[in-house]
């Protein structure tokens, strides 16, 4: 009977992995959060080029979708800060703001549909790039 034994990963090897999920996490976390700016202040200073939707149940004022979606766009780049530093807490704010993201582009999602989409998608692999890397992965430089 033989044993089969698990191949062996290098240690930095996972660490790297790890760091650039990370990074990419940052990066994808920024352009979110400018983008999500820039979309609060176009709401906020010239709402018609959004679209009009009658009868939409989750139905706001453009120019109140335009303060949310500021308001998350500047907390969004403060948490990719703390990404950048790899600090824990940055870790799980930037996936409650992902999800605080996801969930408010898919409300305004008759205003700018394509726009929300695309924003649905970057948050979602914030999500994921948040999520797979595990602490054992990042070793001793975990506790920052």
């Amino acid at each position: 009977m033989t044993t089969t034994q698990a191949p062996r990963t290098d240690h930095s090897t996972k660490f790297a992995w790890a760091a650039g999920l990370m990074t990419f996490a940052a990066v994808m976390l920024t352009l979110v959060g400018v983008l999500d700016i820039f979309r609060g202040i176009m709401a906020i200073a010239k709402d018609d080029i959004f679209l009009n939707t009658r009868n939409y149940v989750f139905e706001f004022d453009l120019t109140g979708w335009g303060w949310i979606h500021l308001a998350l766009g500047v907390v969004a780049v403060i948490v990719s800060v703390g990404l950048f530093q790899g600090a824990t807490w940055a870790r799980v704010l930037g996936v409650a703001l992902a999800g605080l993201v996801i969930i408010a582009n898919f409300l305004s999602l008759p205003y700018y549909p394509v726009w929300s989409v695309i924003m649905i998608a970057m948050s979602g692999f914030i999500i994921w790039a948040l999520c797979v890397a595990r602490k054992e992965d990042f070793g001793d430089s975990w506790d920052r």
